[in-house]
This record gives structure tokens, sequence and C-alpha cells, in this order.
């Protein structure tokens, strides 16, 4: 889950009620491109928690105090500072500045995210069901690996004695650790869900002032990935509209952050840690110094505009994107809401040929063949996974004369095949040409253009190649010499 907020909304109810008539409880409910629902059910308000995001919120609960005691740095920080200089103070001066294990994440997570099939409703059984999924649907085969929980596993408060945060035992009566640990038996690896606030989007206990207990207890549990929210920062952890020395890397947002990091560090476990920070901060400029992935802006809605818009938002900062460093779009919306075939195909594709992390974010048992051959597309998995290339696909102009669209309609990219082109339709007219000398890496002559997406050779062509692409469908092509 990923919502914004620089208030504490205190304790909230968990679970999910599903309505015909209004948006789920913290459901979301407007915000930038949203197409969806914008009421909430009976007790419920949407509440506006950024430009990307509002959320159905209780209307009862109670904002506390925004200026709460200064939560100190995690206590096994390492004592290196954020800049070799004197001119950074506070809490800069003495943040930790160890970047995250690569002993994971040089290529995009490919996996599972319970938000969008079930928000706070969830459970052990759903989990594990979506872990024997990946294998008899042919999932884990294709690649995919993590299976990842998010908001609502825990109960509302930490334990009394121990401080750490408590599993929901009607939820999970094995505990988190026994479904890892089912996860784990299965051949595949597990996430966890927290937040670098004092709660969760859901008002669940957060981790801001707990790194280094949270960190020690998620590895004890056996997790192997983490996602990490922003909501509920406390007044003190908010950045000033210019970071010190001028370097977002040295906000407090980061700073919340590299805490996480240092700390999931000193258990010796590498995890993949997915910064969910909605693309503030430009945390593209320092993410890779953190994490391995970062959102770009406010959560997934099944629809056409979000997919224009975060490809829109994404392509201004490909040169983020190389190994152990992903710009992510957030979570697959593939078997929900209305979307066509074509546009599940492009939701698809752009998450492929941009490196995005795929987390797909449905109840798999609903999948069809046609929505498990697009996800499991051997090709464009390969271009995603590619060891050898960590880049992504960009922009080109397509011919000389070709105008400039936003999205762009046209990509290349490299992988260690050769030469891809992806184009996707985000008009009307179907007919798509390119001309060879266009391509990045190419030149006049003659080429083989091979479809991605069958895995047929389409013909021998020269000087350009001309195809149709459905209205909102994404081609991709493999092009190599003749």
């Amino acid at each position: 889950m990923a919502a914004a907020s620089t208030l504490l909304y205190g304790s909230v109810l968990a679970g999910l009620f599903t309505s015909a008539l209004a948006q789920s409880e913290y459901g979301q409910c407007g915000g930038v491109n949203w197409t969806g629902g914008t009421t909430c059910p009976d007790g419920w308000v949407c509440t506006s928690m950024n430009p990307y995001y509002s959320q159905c919120l209780e209307s009862t609960s109670t904002a506390p105090s925004t200026t709460p005691t200064t939560i100190p740095t995690t206590s096994t920080a390492p004592t290196t500072t954020a800049s070799s200089t004197s001119t950074l103070t506070g809490i800069a001066a003495s943040a930790p500045t160890i970047g995250p294990s690569h002993d994971v994440g040089k290529t995009p997570a490919l996996g599972w995210n319970s938000w969008n099939a079930y928000g706070c409703n969830i459970n052990e059984d759903k989990i594990l069901a979506a872990a024997n999924q990946f294998i008899s649907l042919g999932l884990a085969k294709a690649g995919y690996q993590y299976i990842n929980i998010d908001d609502c596993w825990s109960v509302m408060t930490r334990n009394a004695s121990t401080g750490r945060i408590i599993p929901d035992p009607a939820k999970f009566p094995d505990g988190i650790s026994g479904v890892a640990s089912q996860v784990h038996a299965l051949g595949l690896k597990f996430g966890i869900y927290s937040d670098a606030g004092t709660a969760t989007c859901a008002g669940f206990p957060g981790s801001l002032g707990n790194e280094e207990l949270d960190a020690t207890t998620f590895a004890e549990w056996g997790v192997d990935y983490l996602k990490y929210d922003n909501c509920n920062v406390p007044a003190n952890w908010t950045d000033a509209s210019t970071p010190p020395d001028g370097d977002w890397y040295n906000s407090n947002s980061a700073i919340r952050y590299r805490q996480m990091t240092a700390a999931m560090n000193e258990t010796g476990r590498p995890f993949q840690f997915n910064l969910c920070i909605w693309g503030n901060a430009n945390v593209w400029d320092w993410g890779a110094r953190v994490g391995h992935s970062w959102r770009m802006s406010g959560d997934s809605s099944a629809s056409w505009s979000y997919i224009t818009s975060i490809i829109t938002t994404n392509v201004q900062h490909l040169d983020s994107i190389d190994f152990y460093s992903h710009n992510d779009m957030d979570m697959m919306e593939i078997g929900n809401g209305d979307l066509t075939i074509q546009e599940q195909r492009t939701h698809f594709a752009a998450w492929a040929f941009l490196k995005s992390p795929i987390l797909l974010g449905t109840d798999l048992g609903q999948l069809n063949t046609t929505q498990l051959a697009i996800i499991t597309n051997a090709e464009l998995l390969a271009f995603h996974q590619d060891t050898t290339v960590g880049t992504p696909a960009r922009p080109f102009a397509p011919t000389p004369s070709a105008p400039t669209t936003s999205p762009p309609q046209f990509y290349s990219g490299t992988s260690a095949k050769g030469t891809h082109v992806f184009i996707v339709n985000t008009g009307n007219a179907t007919s798509k040409t390119f001309d060879f000398a266009n391509v990045p890496g190419l030149g006049s002559g003659s080429y083989k253009v091979h479809d991605m997406w069958t895995g047929k050779d389409v013909g021998t062509f020269a000087t350009s190649y001309t195809t149709t692409v459905d209205t909102h469908d994404t081609a991709a092509f493999l092009v190599t010499a003749a």
C-alpha cells in the first residue's frame, strides 16, 4: 500500500469493507489521473493525502499532535558521515551512508503483492495460495520469485515487553515466520511491508525509530524483501523546500530510508529494499544509494490514464535505471478493473522494457490463459531480466519527420540478443513505421524483424518497417542484421 501523509492518524481499524457503491476502507478515492470511485463507506471520508492520492479514512479518527518528540537515528548506524565536508549539521551529519546489499536486486524484482487483490483483507491462506499458484501456473518457471505481504499484517500495538511488531494471530496463526518457511519450501522468496513513519498507511505500527529492532525481527522471520512506505511522518522528519547542501540524499526523507538500509545490513541477511516514497524528494537521484527500487508516483489504478501517466513520468528519469537501480512504476493491475487486453499488454510490456519491478497484484486464480500468456512472455521477461545490459529502452524518433508525443510511442533498447524496438500506440492511428537508420545502434540497410510476442520471425526488410498496432496495444520486436 502507498499513500502520503505528514500527519499522524493514530490507530484505525483494520479490515476491508467492500461495497458496490463505495471504495473500500483505506482504499484510493481520488488523485491525479484517478478514474475510479470517489465515495467512501459510511463513517469514512475521502481524504487528500497528496496530489496523486486521496484515501478513505475513518471520519472518527483523531490526529494527535503533529510535533512529536524527535526520534533518534538507528543505534547501529555506521559512524561514517553523509559528507566528506563539515558543512552538514544535525541528523544529516551523522546519518548512515551504507548502501543496500548487492547480493540481491541486480535485475528488477519479479513477484506478487497482496494489496491490489485484497487490501487489508489478507490472511495466511491467501498468501500461500498465491505461492502455490506460482508453481501451478508456471510463474516460478518464468522467473517470478517474490511473494509479498502488504499492509495490515500485524496487530495495532507492539509487544509491551519486547517492543516487537506482533503478527495478527487471526490472520496468520503460524506467524509470519511460519508463512515465510512455507514460501521458502516452494523455492520462492518472501516479502513484508513496513513504513518509514510512526504508523503504516492503515494505522499499524511503523518502523521509524525502531529500524534496528524491526530489521532484526524481519531477518529472524526469513524475510527477503521489504516494501517501505511513507505514511504518518512526524513533522520534525519532514523536508524543507531545499535539502542540506542542495543534495536530496541528505534530506530527512532520504535519511528515514537510509536508517533502515543500515539496520538491514547489520542483520547480515540480504534484503531487496523497495523505497515506497511516491516520487518524493527526487528519489531517482539517490535511490540506488539506499535501496534497489523506488516508487515514482502515488498508487497505481487499473486505468489507461494511469499507465500513460506513469510512463510519462518515468521516461523523464531513465538515467537512474541500471543494475541494482530500478524506477518502480508500482504494482501490476493485470486482472483488475476494465483494462482491455491491449491495455494489459502495454501495461506489462512497458514495465518490462522500462525495467520496473513487476509485482503482480491480483487473485492469480482468476487470470485467464491470455493474461497468463502476457505475464509469462519469455522474450519480454528476458529483456527485463537481462544480466548483460541493465539499462532500459529509451524513446527515439522513428522517422526524420515524426511528431513528438507524450508519452513517447517509440522506444529502443539493447540486450544480449541485440537491438529491440517497442511501439506503444497511445492514439488511434494503427499504422506505425520506423526507419532502421533512426534506431540507435542500427543504420541504413536490411534487417530481420522478430516479433517478441509471438516468438516468430516476421521477415527481412530494407530501409524501414511498417506494422499495425492496435489502439492502446504495444508491439515488441528484435531487430538484427539480415
